[in-house]
């Protein structure tokens, strides 16, 4: 057994809960529809999202089938994003599997994602609580707004700032995270201290997750992702391992061509892609990585000490660690 399926394994019945709640919801009528929203769920994945969100909703009692609504409903939101990250990427796979997009029209793609959010905005009311739905819209708010601004920002020439890289990530990432363990803390009736502390654990495993995934685009296999290695680069968004890298070598020019959106060779990118490794900025980007995993599992301090506790500090661990 994985280090992450023992510690998932907390919730794992309640994840079978979750996974029919998010396979429910679709009219008898749209058989198609059905299908794919089968397959979508059926492509699996950790769920550490809704797990995260069961965990932070068993610190104190709680009703049971709301609490399999909100995790649900966090679930279908990343799966919506994913299908619409995917068609925007032109992705082959997700998860060894073949994408919506290989095999459906841009606009029935579109569409799925956009049954997906609404499906996942009737889950969160299911929880009878307007404090959450309000999390849940503005969490929606904030990653469709990241995606819009990176849409319209990049090629623009420039390599980001700290600031501005976290800000993206939060958007695109550690947004969902926190609202996930912020939402089960309140669903649970948590002391507002606790229920913080649950939002600041989200947020920075989301940002360690994030960094993660970033420095997991230089070390992937195109067959397993579906998509080149140093990805984001290839469409000019440039991460923390690049921005690392253009602190020891300024105006390198594949980096620049990058960020301008310029064509550039993948001969040129894959001779980038061996300097930023040589230059160690993996280890680095992993370092900072570790810091925030380091802030998220001091935030559990704060928090009762039980199995729920014990399992989100290991998952924290497991983050860093983690392999495609």
């Amino acid at each position: 057994m994985s280090q992450a399926t023992e510690l998932l394994s907390l919730v794992s019945e309640e994840i079978s809960h979750v996974e029919a709640k998010m396979r429910d919801g679709v009219s008898e009528q749209y058989t198609d529809l059905q299908a794919v929203v089968d397959y979508l769920v059926g492509a699996g994945g950790k769920r550490l999202r809704p797990a995260l969100t069961l965990m932070a909703a068993n610190f104190y009692p709680v009703d049971k089938e709301k609490s399999y609504a909100l995790a649900a409903s966090v679930e279908l939101l990343h799966t919506a994003t994913l299908v619409h990250d995917d068609l925007i990427d032109n992705a082959l796979f997700r998860r060894g599997m073949p994408t919506l997009n290989t095999s459906w029209t841009p606009a029935a793609t579109i569409l799925t994602g956009d049954f997906l959010f609404a499906r996942s905005a009737q889950l969160a009311a299911e929880t009878d609580n307007v404090r959450i739905v309000n999390i849940f819209a503005q969490t929606l708010m904030t990653i469709v707004g990241g995606e819009l601004h990176q849409l319209f920002n990049s090629g623009h020439g420039q390599v980001p700032t700290e600031a501005e890289y976290h800000q993206r990530i939060y958007a695109k990432t550690a947004s969902l995270f926190a609202a996930g363990t912020e939402t089960g803390g309140i669903l649970c009736g948590a002391p507002e201290s606790e229920t913080e502390a649950l939002r600041d654990y989200g947020h920075d495993l989301g940002i360690a997750f994030q960094i993660v995934d970033d420095i997991l685009d230089f070390q992937g296999d195109e067959q397993t992702i579906g998509k080149p290695v140093a990805n984001d680069l290839r469409q000019g968004i440039a991460t923390l391992p690049v921005m690392l890298f253009n602190q020891k070598e300024p105006n390198h020019p594949t980096v620049l061509k990058a960020v301008r959106r310029e064509p550039i060779p993948n001969e040129e990118i894959q001779a980038l892609v061996r300097e930023i490794r040589a230059a160690c900025c993996l280890e680095a980007s992993l370092a900072e990585a570790r810091r925030f995993t380091n802030r998220a599992q001091a935030a559990l301090d704060r928090l009762p000490d039980n199995a729920y506790r014990q399992a989100m500090h290991g998952l924290a661990g497991y983050v860093v660690t983690r392999e495609l």
